[in-house]
């Protein structure tokens, strides 16, 4: 898309002729975009739908790591990371806008790749890049993505719905993103002891890229509506399994048990944070970006869930309040469910420690 081969200094262009730049091969896709780029806002027609607005930024060195993360691919997630949130609301995104916060170290032909990340996006998700803004950073790059989208009325689906009775769903796998980015750090940490000493990847492609670019699941959105299935509740799984779990339940005044070994782990995760010594389940609870779906159906739904969708996994029900939010182990006992995310990752391991002995 981007000719450019050598190293343009972004002051060359100026902050219109860089917007002007890297978004003059645009194209619109999508009716409800009016006016996209080239005025003061865009503009949108969504008739009788309610629209939905997400907004994420990724920060370096708190959300990626540019020794490991290629520039087009950080913009490809840039966007996952917000559709997602549409998804997770039963809604189609339609449109994006993108910020960037740009230090002096990166020249145009960065920028350029980043925009190419974000263009692979738009086109394969069929959503328009219809504005944005770019300006100086002194605290290295600074991505800021929001997304627009729409649903019919009837059809929106908020975190507060769930129903006693009814069964908690996720899509995919999880656990892989975080696993992915312990391989990453290893690796990253052996190449600065001593950089003579190659990247050792091999075979580890699937969790890498669950890390590096993740995919926001619209097949699961799609095929729910072919279905003519709503689920009660929903939201995308960015910071790990349980604390999305406690999301709903508090959301919706319910309590929540699920069977650890109905949670979906793909055997390369599991093999993975064995060698790195993490008990797998707390990987897939607390690890967080596998951007997976996780949504309630009422029982009576159960033959659709389990002999058409095929890549949604059961892995429990929601009960009344006062049952608390609970997870049965393999080996049968019950244990409440703690929700720590990434940030207290270590800290969760270490408090269930007792637990993961047990299990292995």
């Amino acid at each position: 898309m981007f000719e450019n081969k050598g190293k343009t200094e972004l002051s060359e262009l100026g902050e219109f002729g860089l917007i002007e730049h890297l978004t003059r091969q645009v194209e619109i896709v999508q009716e409800s975009t009016i006016k996209g780029v080239g005025d003061d806002a865009a503009v949108l027609d969504f008739s009788d739908k309610q629209t939905l607005v997400s907004t994420d930024i990724l920060l370096e060195n708190v959300h990626f790591d540019l020794r490991y993360s290629p520039l087009k691919h950080l913009g490809y997630k840039a966007v996952q990371v917000n559709l997602s949130d549409i998804y997770a609301m039963n809604g189609q995104p339609s449109q994006i806008t993108v910020a960037l916060g740009i230090s002096s170290k990166f020249p145009l032909e960065a920028i350029e790749e980043i925009y190419e990340g974000i263009h692979i996006a738009c086109k394969k998700y069929k959503v328009d890049l219809v504005g944005g803004d770019t300006s100086s950073s002194a605290q290295g790059l600074v991505i800021s993505v929001t997304s627009i989208g729409y649903v019919d009325p009837e059809k929106v689906v908020y975190r507060s719905g769930a129903k006693e009775g009814d069964l908690l769903c996720v899509s995919g796998d999880l656990g892989g993103a975080y696993t992915g980015l312990q391989l990453l750090e290893r690796e990253k940490q052996i190449f600065l002891e001593n950089p003579q000493i190659q990247p050792d990847l091999e075979g580890k492609d699937y969790i890498v890229e669950r890390q590096l670019k993740p995919e926001a699941r619209k097949d699961i959105i799609e095929l729910l509506q072919k279905l003519e299935l709503l689920p009660t509740a929903m939201i995308d799984v960015s910071d790990g399994l349980a604390s999305e779990i406690f999301h709903i339940c508090k959301s919706s005044n319910v309590g929540c048990r699920i069977y650890e070994d109905k949670i979906p782990i793909d055997p390369m995760t599991y093999d993975t944070s064995r060698e790195f010594g993490l008990d797998p389940t707390i990987c897939a609870l607390n690890g967080g970006e596998d951007y997976e779906l996780l949504f309630t159906i009422p029982q009576s739904q159960y033959d659709k869930i389990k002999t058409v969708l095929a890549d949604v996994s059961i892995i429990g029900h929601i009960t009344e309040k006062k049952s608390g939010i609970d997870m049965v182990s393999k080996s049968g006992n019950i244990h409440p469910l703690k929700a720590q995310g990434w940030s207290a990752f270590k800290k969760y391991e270490e408090s269930n420690s007792n637990d993961s002995a047990e299990k292995k």
